[in-house]
């Protein structure tokens, strides 16, 4: 009888263990991406992710330090101590954060750092076109959890990443924010999309569309993202020729996906 009275008790918390919503993954989203930090550690090129764990409520990072001394032998490193970074690009799934550095594990030097050119005979004249070398290059770090992740501020996850960064005391999103024109500073801050966005900044009020399309029509050409899914709020946002917002739409889709006006 105690044995079944513990599983009972046990139930709940298991079956209604908060998870993430879309409103908090546009919120980290929003708080990470474009911000920049110093390296505090050197950061390994790699084919694939580096990985960091991490327990979401003691923070406590550590990553495999051995694994990413020897990616940076084979491939070299993405930043030294010391160096600044900035975080491109942020993915988050069900157990894990992918942070992308410096446009990620593509980059590279440009074209123009590889081009020499001759200057008299021999490869003593040689020299490059863009003159002194400037790097580009990136790596990806993937920030992974004992479970699936609880909800969470931006704050700290800034603390979890903070034995390899050392952020920024201003926020890049919040200079990006205070420079916009009055309305569409204001939606963002209330968490709208209003016209005359343009898609960096619907992505900062809702996230990557689920889904988009594009129509031509009558010459003019327009591009609908589709936010939300069914049972609920389905948001339509389209674009204009130009990349602005120039019509917002919100319905209701229930079990059967038939969608009517909200």
């Amino acid at each position: 009888m105690k044995f079944r009275l513990l599983i009972w008790i046990a139930l709940p918390a298991l079956l209604f263990a908060e998870k993430l919503t879309q409103e908090d993954r546009v919120k980290l989203i929003r708080g990470l991406s474009a911000e920049y930090a110093s390296a505090k550690v050197s950061l390994p090129r790699s084919k694939k992710p580096l990985e960091l764990t991490t327990e979401q409520k003691a923070g406590d990072t550590q990553w495999d330090k051995a694994r990413w001394d020897a990616a940076a032998r084979e491939f070299g490193p993405a930043a030294k101590v010391g160096d600044q970074v900035q975080i491109t690009k942020v993915d988050i799934n069900d157990d894990n954060i992918v942070l992308e550095i410096n446009g990620g594990l593509k980059t590279g030097r440009a074209w123009r750092d590889r081009v020499q050119v001759g200057v008299g005979g021999g490869n003593g004249g040689m020299r490059p076109v863009g003159g002194p070398s400037r790097l580009s290059l990136g790596t990806a770090l993937v920030l992974k959890f004992p479970k699936d992740i609880e909800p969470i501020e931006v704050a700290e996850i800034k603390k979890m990443l903070a034995p390899i960064f050392k952020f920024d005391e201003h926020s890049a999103t919040e200079d990006y924010v205070e420079n916009l024109p009055p309305e569409i500073q204001a939606a963002v801050k209330a968490g709208k999309v209003v016209e005359g966005m343009n898609k960096e900044q619907v992505k900062m009020v809702l996230g990557q569309p689920k889904y988009h399309s594009r129509e031509s029509k009558d010459g003019v050409d327009t591009e609908d993202w589709v936010y939300g899914k069914a049972p609920g709020k389905i948001t339509f946002v389209t674009f204009g020729g130009a990349g602005k917002v120039i019509k917002v739409k919100e319905s209701y889709a229930g079990l059967g996906g038939e969608i009517t006006p909200r």
